[in-house]
């Protein structure tokens, strides 16, 4: 099967497209016949090793798994012993966080994959593992939103917080945005009731405040949370740093404030299936890519002005 591999930690430009075996279904796994991935920034941080501490997981000096990638859709190929909820055929859709799933094929714990739901198409659900399962999870399991509280989304036109504008207002809630007046149209018809232009008025002086404070792109500082909301939620990091002065203010602070990484479950996924098939989440395409561009579309997400998602089709993806 074709797959792209890194051999070697770098950018986009290490990547190879190259010829290597379909893997082998072991227990409680199935074989996924790859039709589209989507890009993350968890992509390029593992391609290029960064932050360094994240070795320790991924390869210290050089990576242990060859094939990138993490969000995927497709049909399933093969099942291993133990599998009772999907069979040969199944259109399913899910994430390999440590890699794997930039490739014609992949093994896939049936736990972290789930059914999608008919008549959309592989693209769009392969781009809704990663994002959405830290938007759902952020805004839900960790920031407990209720109807009828008041949300602050920081980021709210990439990949995360476009989700993020959806599903609070899909779970009642009434939604401002942060970003950057350009997106202020593109955020609008996502479900935000106000919208502030991040260039146009600094997030630092605003001083509303809000039940829940959720933070995708990372440049909140600990008193931002305190002044704007009653608890927070924080996902992305600008720089560790930054992270780790935010983390350390809050561990002698009895505020409210959860820092978390997704987990993938099928329960999760199924609900944001749902969600999707309802039509009160709309996954925002940016660009479609080929496979064969893969390392391009690395690229554009690493640039970070990305609005929704990426996607990359192997093949008729429809």
């Amino acid at each position: 099967m074709k797959a792209f591999t890194k051999r070697k930690y770098g950018g986009p430009e290490v990547l190879q497209l190259e010829e290597v075996e379909i893997p082998t279904v072991k227990d409680n796994h199935i074989l996924v016949k790859v039709m589209a991935n989507s890009a993350n920034p968890a992509d390029w941080h593992i391609l290029r090793g960064k932050p360094f501490f994240a070795r320790f997981s991924f390869g210290f000096f050089k990576p242990k798994e060859a094939i990138l990638g993490s969000d995927f859709a497709g049909i399933v190929e093969e099942i291993g012993k133990g599998v009772k909820d999907f069979k040969v055929g199944n259109r399913v859709f899910g994430e390999i966080l440590g890699g794997g799933a930039f490739a014609e094929y992949a093994c896939v714990q049936t736990k972290l994959c789930a059914k999608m739901p008919e008549n959309v198409d592989f693209p769009i659900m392969a781009s809704v593992p990663v994002a959405g399962l830290t938007a759902y999870q952020a805004l839900v399991t960790y920031g407990k939103i209720k109807a009828g509280e008041s949300v602050l989304i920081n980021g709210a036109s990439g990949g995360v917080g476009h989700f993020a504008v959806q599903i609070a207002k899909a779970y009642g809630a009434n939604v401002t945005g942060v970003c950057s007046s350009k997106n202020i149209d593109f955020v609008k018809p996502l479900g935000a009731e106000k919208v502030i232009a991040y260039d146009k008025t600094s997030i630092q002086n605003h001083n509303i405040r809000y039940d829940l404070v959720l933070d995708t792109h990372g440049n909140l500082t600990h008193s931002d949370y305190k002044r704007m909301g009653k608890r927070g939620v924080m996902v992305g990091f600008t720089t560790l740093g930054h992270m780790f002065s935010v983390l350390m203010k809050n561990a002698i602070s009895k505020y409210p404030l959860t820092q978390f990484t997704e987990q993938a479950n099928t329960d999760d996924l199924n609900t944001l299936a749902s969600l999707v098939k309802d039509g009160k989440i709309k996954v925002h395409l940016e660009n479609t890519y080929p496979y064969t561009r893969i390392p391009k579309a690395i690229s554009f997400i690493e640039q970070m002005r990305t609005r929704g998602k990426i996607a990359m089709v192997w093949g008729n993806a429809n």
